[in-house]
């Protein structure tokens, strides 16, 4: 079942300026739902834009973008982070946790502004903490416990509004290899349950752990590969082979 579907997307910025600025070009690609994607590019080849309009932080100039038979087109501000709260979970590099709060209270947040009883919250959380080994810091304040398990705590966030897709953004861009790699099995975990995930990454040792990683470039889609059964270091070499084709500037 096709999750995302994106047709000819294109992103202008200052569109009637003398200078317009086109971050997108042309970007067509759909997700599946259940699938885990990885996208990559240089810097300023158009990823954060792309993962803005999927977000519905943002809007394509044209094109269409269509989440689970919703057009993200043209939403009001009210409706956009209307879904956003309701279908959409995010994980960001720096975690956006709020110091005044709990970890629990955190997690609580999205379910709070979407005015959940309280019963129904409680219910949410419990799979969570098991899932993701946050019991001993679920009480804590994030200022009081570590990078990685602060991530813990924005993944448990960003899934107890059990939403339709998973954006992360550099999700261990933040953190050291070692808790890099706890965060990525949980990520693999999380998928491996059902969820759909789009990361955007620079690294290619996160990127292989998804299923298949779309690569961009001046604005398009450059090029994608499959995982398929390929261990986590093959992938990762052939990811690092595209990506020096990238810099390199190949065709």
């Amino acid at each position: 079942m096709t999750l995302l579907k994106l047709q000819h997307v294109q992103r202008v910025f200052n569109q009637n300026s003398a200078n317009p600025v086109i971050a997108l070009k042309d970007i067509n690609f759909s997700v599946e739902k259940g699938e885990y994607v990885a996208i990559m590019g240089e810097s300023g080849a158009g990823k954060s834009t792309l993962l803005n309009i999927i977000a519905t932080l943002d809007q394509a100039t044209s094109g269409q973008a269509v989440l689970n038979g919703q057009s993200l087109n043209n939403l009001s501000k009210d409706d956009a982070a209307r879904y956003r709260r309701q279908h959409l979970g995010f994980v960001f590099q720096h975690f956006n946790l709020l110091d005044s709060l709990s970890n629990r209270d955190n997690i609580y947040l999205p379910l709070v502004l979407a005015k959940t009883p309280v019963d129904v919250m409680d219910k949410r959380i419990k799979p969570l903490v098991n899932r993701l080994r946050i019991e001993k810091i679920i009480n804590r304040f994030p200022g009081e416990i570590s990078g990685g398990q602060q991530q813990r705590i924005a993944i448990a966030r960003a899934l107890i509004t059990n939403p339709d897709l998973l954006l992360a953004d550099e999700p261990t861009g933040a953190l050291d290899s070692n808790t890099s790699n706890e965060i990525l099995e949980l990520f693999d975990d999380v998928n491996a349950n059902g969820q759909t995930i789009i990361m955007v990454t620079h690294s290619a040792a996160a990127a292989s752990h998804a299923k298949r990683t779309l690569f961009i470039k001046d604005g398009r889609i450059y090029h994608e590969l499959y995982r398929g059964d390929l261990p986590l270091k093959e992938y990762q070499q052939q990811i690092s082979q595209v990506m020096m084709t990238l810099t390199n500037g190949g065709e």
